[in-house]
């Protein structure tokens, strides 16, 4: 046998066994032959590439990465459909569809819980595919596709063909995924759905082609092109092409035997291997679907029953507290595993307090789970008629479960912060929050740098960023030697912000720019903050005690002292410079609108309310002046019309 003979054997032996494992479900050969069949092939196609058949089973490996996906002009729209979820609404539409056709026959299928795609064929050859997109308008997800094995690459067909697919990735193969992203320590799919969605629209098909994606087909988009005239019979053609067909599903006229059949479907589709949302119910004549057309959003011929969330009995075993990237302390269910919506899950979330209370969830209660939207798991209700004797009610932590500081409880709302200036929950958050604009002001530490700094474990308070070496950062993903120095030197400039902008920096509940600035001017070094009552802050105008009990709690924890101290090491400047020697501004209302030269605006707000003034975002006949920098817009426009005075910089800096 030649090479060519020996090229061409395998390609027709692999496309054959490859139908038997991916669509037929009854492979013929061991896993190891196959590969083994498959790797000489492909060392044939590497020594003659003039003899590669275009449908050749090596294409579904994925090839070079793109740099975007094209857009993709669909021949046929792809509607998606009006969902119904009662088996009245069912029973409506079938005297619809009778007003029409007293003798209607329906097919009834199942509603894969996946991606919708138009597939193309010319000459029998697979030719294009692309996404749904908004129905008229896809992207173009060819070379994705060729990886999807029960997508053939040739048929029998030699006319043009459209199909319609739903692209999925069965059970086994989303178990195996989330296990190679847990072992690789990446972000995990929440569902099949998404890790389908997230998988055909890889830039990189081989990373497609890792995934292990399937397809089912259920709809020949151009059927009366090809003469058909009853959907149920396009399907049977659609199997004789090669294609995996959605099924089981039921051929009927008597929408009572598609409601049974519904019921039958619904109680075992936990054990299908692959998820389902629904049933579609169609009417099977072609004919009858081009005289009832379509409304703006959905064809009149079709609905999608979707089934209700698929709930379970657990027994809860632990309320464990979360604290999160803002302090706030969420309560979550850790349940006995039970099988919901085709993963095991044995985790919610009990939001907060106040969910806790109204459900009365307490630990050993046997309590009704599901997934909403089939995605998040929650819990809906307790079976108190099986709660255990000893089970009492459950009582939110008063201090933080990962660093020990107190709590606050705002009456006002029913979430429940960490107070602690240096949670290692929070730190992420609080030094993105420290180095901002507004705060101390260190350009190049964002929120992946930060990221950076605390996996790197370089930091693990804002007060260690003052002690940083270029030589520590520069090793550090995307920093680099420049990137390095710039970024200490940025930190380095930010030891003398005033203390407004550090007591900003700080994050402390309810002290926010204007009461930071507020309370610098009148205590303008942090021992005279320290040093001062609740009531002598309180005394200061626009500081209430809500922020001034706030403040001093914040000041007096032991992560804050451990903080501060570690500030006043490294040399911070921790004192506000006076810029004026009295309230010269006293009653005076001011309006920011440009581009200043010699300060930002946040600067600028500073010295007004630091002399008594008053600084507003809109103009109107209570505005004293407007100061105008560059590029001033329609509140210069406004002031003008009102007769108000503008006034320069150099102006304002006379005023002080």
């Amino acid at each position: 046998m030649t090479d060519k003979e020996r090229l061409l054997q395998l390609t027709e032996a692999l496309k054959y066994h490859a139908r038997k494992y991916y669509v037929e479900d009854a492979p013929e050969i061991e896993d190891y032959e196959y590969d083994m069949m498959q790797k000489e092939l492909r060392e044939l196609e590497e020594k003659y590439p003039q003899w590669a058949q275009p449908d050749s089973p090596t294409q579904r490996v994925g090839g070079a990465p793109l740099e975007q996906f094209e857009s993709v002009a669909h021949r046929f729209s792809m509607e998606s459909l009006q969902d119904v979820f009662s088996f009245d609404e069912i029973r409506d539409f079938d005297m619809r569809m009778k007003e029409h056709d007293a003798q209607v026959q329906y097919t009834c299928e199942l509603k894969i819980d996946g991606l919708s795609v138009a597939l193309s064929y010319e000459n029998g050859l697979f030719l294009r595919g692309a996404t749904r997109g908004n129905g008229q308008t896809g992207e173009d997800v060819t070379e994705n596709l060729r990886t999807v094995y029960d997508i053939p690459l040739s048929i029998p067909e030699k006319r043009p063909l459209v199909v319609r697919g739903e692209v999925y990735m069965s059970m086994q193969s989303f178990e195996r995924v989330k296990r190679e992203q847990e072992d690789l320590g990446q972000p995990q799919f929440a569902n099949p759905r998404n890790a389908a969605a997230g998988s055909l629209r890889q830039l990189d098909s081989r990373v497609c082609a890792a995934r292990g994606l399937s397809c089912f087909c259920f709809n020949v988009q151009n059927a009366q092109e090809l003469g058909f005239s009853s959907h149920y019979e396009s399907l049977q053609y659609l199997k004789e092409q090669g294609f995996s067909v959605i099924g089981p599903l039921l051929f009927t006229g008597n929408i009572e035997e598609i409601i049974t059949f519904i019921q039958e479907i619904g109680e075992k589709r936990g054990q299908l291997t692959f998820g389902i949302d629904g049933m579609v119910i169609k009417a099977d004549s072609l004919s009858l679907r081009a005289e009832l057309g379509s409304t703006a959003k959905a064809p009149r011929w079709a609905i999608a029953y979707k089934f209700p969330p698929e709930e379970k009995q657990a027994r809860l075993l632990d309320i464990t507290i979360q604290v999160g990237r803002t302090g706030v302390l969420t309560p979550n269910a850790v349940f006995e595993p039970v099988r919901l919506a085709g993963t095991t899950v044995s985790r919610a979330s009990l939001h907060n307090r106040d969910f806790i209370a109204q459900k009365d969830v307490r630990i050993g209660d046997t309590i009704v789970v599901r997934k909403a939207g089939d995605i998040i798991p929650e819990v809906v209700s307790v079976i108190k008629e099986k709660r255990p004797p000893d089970a009492v009610p459950f009582e939110m932590p008063r201090s933080c479960p990962v660093c020990g500081a107190p709590v606050y409880e705002d009456p006002d709302e029913a979430a429940i912060r960490c107070t602690g200036a240096e949670c290692p929950a929070q730190l992420a958050r609080r030094i993105t929050h420290f180095a901002s604009r507004d705060a101390m002001d260190i350009e190049g530490l964002g929120p992946a740098v930060a990221e950076a700094l605390l996996e790197a474990s370089l930091i693990a308070t804002p007060g260690d960023l003052y002690f940083l070496k270029a030589e520590d950062v520069e090793p550090l993903e995307k920093m680099g030697e420049k990137s390095a120095a710039n970024l200490i030197a940025a930190i380095d400039r930010s030891r003398q912000q005033p203390l407004s902008r550090l007591l900003f920096a700080f994050g402390i509940r309810h002290v926010g720019q204007k009461a930071a600035r507020t309370i610098a001017a009148n205590f303008p070094s942090l021992s005279c903050i320290q040093s001062a009552s609740e009531e002598e802050l309180t005394a200061v105008r626009d500081i209430g005690e809500i922020t001034a009990h706030s403040l001093k709690e914040w000041l007096a924890s032991p992560q804050a002292e451990h903080l501060l101290t570690r500030l006043q090491e490294a040399g911070v400047n921790m004192t506000e410079p006076l810029h004026s020697t009295g309230r010269s501004l006293e009653g005076k209302t001011f309006v920011l609108t440009g581009t200043l030269e010699r300060y930002t605006r946040s600067e600028a707000s500073r010295l007004i309310e630091g002399a008594g003034g008053k600084v507003s975002g809109s103009v109107s006949k209570k505005t004293s002046y407007v100061l105008a920098g560059q590029d001033a817009g329609s509140k210069l426009k406004k002031a003008q019309e009102l007769g108000i005075p503008i006034i320069t910089e150099e102006e304002l800096e006379t005023m002080l």
